[in-house]
């Protein structure tokens, strides 16, 4: 088979980012920039107290993107993943499934919020000046959360139905007009706060219509009434699928939630009291917003080239691209420090003038102070994606969730609670250099290491000699725990029988189709780790661990229909449920059998084996669940489970082909 050739790992990667990065640091952008126009009228037309206002209500409405982020993007994900596994029909119905979680999840906020408003006010920090500019905005708002959320949804879907222009559109619309409406009803109709809300809900109204209307023209899919079916089991795997954006997005609102109250509680005792710190810092995060978009936009645009040149071991092109992330990131980064250094009353006058030297002083010093670190954003940022691209979710969720919730938040609360409302400002660069820190000591040994610990891939063509002795086709797979000995009892069953062992012949297949190194391929495959979860990147489609798993169903589904053989894992049960020519085998064994096992053949350390034992076997587990929806363990998913301690390795295999031979007679 001829190795195809793939853009990433050829093309100039200049051009590579200008193609990958573009689209989503504009699409990032607009959701930035959504969220400032309002601020910048009503600082304009209301004053100080209406951006305090809609601050206090932000979290709220973070809290909504963070639900239609995760049904979105879980949606968008799904139909990725069925789609590159030719099941065009449960892409259909995951999306439909999407649709219906949105709508339903979007009209409980929406009642939820109405009947709670001011008591989630409280939470997120209100204070008694900005309360009645509060409730005016946040109402409105609320009312149009359901159209909100399912146009943001909707955007996610219609990305991954391979349209990512026609969604960039929806989104430019609706912030294109905002940005008209904003003035019209704030200082034209004289509507204040309400004329920043109406002007917003008419907005996102704009969006989700677009998206909606998209409904009936999806390319890859059709969604008719015979798939609007609520399946649970198909809401919780999208769930699963779009958990890394809500938690995201919901790191976000706890910090806003958190720094509310702490001015708050501090702002009163000082002399800036507290509506000007709520107010001011809302603002300069927002501005921030628009830094960190940038930099998203660029690193996440980039991660397919980083992802698949590390999977190939083109190291070379990934270092390039990575340098290139860098020195582009650390540019903006640099640019945005200057002006937050030098002209942040001018920054601040952009959202309304104000004739208090005390708000002022309060801008200049949240600029200078609070944003002081911005400039290591562009190493510690691009590190977190890149360890995402490179499948090393740990170190990626740690640089993720460092600085918001790990450093930023208990920064706040001890600094201010030795420095009053200063403190609050010093946790900015505290939690910036800190977090800075550990990205760079993760990134300059993972730069080191990278390539130098290569190995040769164990991966060679199982050199099965067929003589078949089956009059049917049949196809026996088999899943096992780790030093169970059922790979040893596959093979043994394929000589048996004179058919076809499929193992480590995949790996192979795997690298010659997608391009990736066999060496890669086997470290990766079958195979996820828990926080993983935490690090899906899916807006440029699918990452290196679902393709390999679409490739593998589609060469276990090709195998499966030509002969009868033996196949090892891989989900190979659940991608051939369908078939009803399976036999499908579970082995399990002690733990003290397995050790055995493991050290007397794999040559594993006796005194590490029982901890690599379960190590390996939940990583199988996690792999298993995340493409399935299954447990691996859960018996009843095969046909027959085999303890090999019981009967041995010997007649484990002579029980599964009897298995076999009772299987053709009920055959037609």
């Amino acid at each position: 088979m001829e190795k195809e050739e793939n853009i990433l790992g050829t093309e100039k990667i200049g051009k590579l980012m200008i193609k990958f990065a573009i689209p989503c640091v504009i699409s990032m952008l607009v959701n930035a920039l959504y969220n400032i126009v309002d601020q910048i009228f009503i600082g304009q037309g209301v004053g100080y107290l209406g951006n305090g206002a809609t601050n206090v209500v932000f979290p709220l409405t973070m809290i909504c993107l963070a639900f239609a982020l995760m049904i979105g993007d879980g949606s968008s994900a799904f139909l990725s993943l069925k789609l590159g596994e030719k099941k065009k029909e449960e892409a259909e119905k995951g999306v439909a499934n999407g649709i219906i979680a949105i709508v339903i999840i979007a009209i409980l906020f929406c009642v939820g919020t109405l009947c709670f408003l001011p008591q989630l006010l409280n939470i997120f920090g209100c204070t008694d000046n900005l309360r009645q500019y509060a409730l005016d905005y946040g109402y409105i708002i609320s009312l149009g959360l359901p159209f909100t959320m399912i146009g943001v949804a909707l955007n996610s879907i219609i990305r991954a139905d391979g349209n990512p222009r026609y969604s960039m559109t929806s989104m430019v619309a609706g912030a294109i007009l905002n940005t008209i409406l904003d003035p019209i009803f704030i200082f034209i109709f004289n509507m204040g706060v309400k004329g920043a809300a109406i002007a917003t809900v008419i907005s996102q109204f704009l969006t989700f219509i677009l998206n909606f209307i998209y409904i009936r023209k999806f390319e890859t899919i059709t969604i008719s009434k015979d798939n609007l079916k609520i399946d649970f089991s198909i809401m919780k795997k999208i769930f699963m699928l779009g958990v890394s954006s809500f938690i995201t997005q919901m790191s976000f609102v706890f910090v806003v939630a958190v720094e509310n109250n702490l001015l708050k509680k501090y702002g009163t005792s000082s002399k800036f009291g507290a509506d000007i710190p709520i107010t001011v810092l809302g603002i300069v995060m927002k501005i921030n917003q628009i830094l960190t978009s940038i930099i998203l936009g660029i690193c996440v645009g980039s991660q397919p080239i980083v992802g698949y040149n590390y999977g190939a071991e083109k190291y070379d092109r990934v270092k390039s691209t990575l340098k290139r992330i860098l020195l582009i990131c650390v540019a903006v980064s640099t640019f945005a420090f200057i002006l937050f250094q030098t002209v942040p009353e001018k920054l601040i006058a952009i959202f309304g003038s104000s004739n208090d030297s005390v708000y002022v002083e309060f801008a200049c010093l949240s600029f200078r102070i609070y944003l002081a670190l911005c400039i290591l954003n562009g190493v510690q940022i691009p590190s977190g994606i890149f360890f995402q691209a490179i499948g090393k979710s740990v170190k990626s969720a740690i640089l993720s969730l460092s600085r918001q919730i790990v450093l930023l938040i208990p920064a706040m609360i001890i600094l201010s609670s030795i420095f009053g409302i200063e403190g609050v400002l010093y946790s900015g660069p505290c939690a910036d250099g800190i977090a800075f820190i550990i990205s760079l000591i993760l990134l300059i040994i993972e730069i080191k290491a990278l390539g130098k610990n290569k190995q040769e891939s164990n991966a060679l063509i199982d050199d099965t000699s067929t003589d078949n002795k089956l009059n049917k086709k049949i196809i026996i797979t088999i899943a096992r725990q780790y030093g169970s000995g059922g790979r040893y009892i596959g093979r043994l069953v394929a000589d048996k029988l004179g058919i076809k062992f499929y193992d480590k012949d995949f790996i192979l297949k795997l690298a010659e189709e997608t391009g990736l190194s066999a060496e890669y391929i086997e470290n990766n495959e079958q195979k996820r780790d828990t926080l993983a979860t935490l690090n899906n990147g899916y807006y440029n489609g699918l990452n290196n661990s679902d393709e390999l798993f679409v490739k593998e169903a589609e060469l276990i589904k090709e195998v499966a229909s030509k002969e009868s053989c033996v196949i090892i894992g891989r989900c190979s049960d659940f991608i051939l449920k369908d078939n009803e020519n399976v036999i499908k085998v579970f082995v399990y064994s002690t733990m003290e059998n397995k050790v055995k096992r493991a050290t007397e053949i794999y040559g594993i350390n006796k005194s590490k084996a029982e901890k690599e034992i379960k190590r390996i076997d939940k990583l199988r587990a996690n792999h298993y669940k995340f493409y399935t929806n299954r447990d691996w363990d859960d018996y009843s998913n095969y046909d027959i489970a085999i303890n090999s301690d019981y009967l041995g390795v010997e007649k484990s295999a002579d029980l599964i082909c009897e298995l076999v031979r009772e299987k053709e007679k009920s055959l037609k």
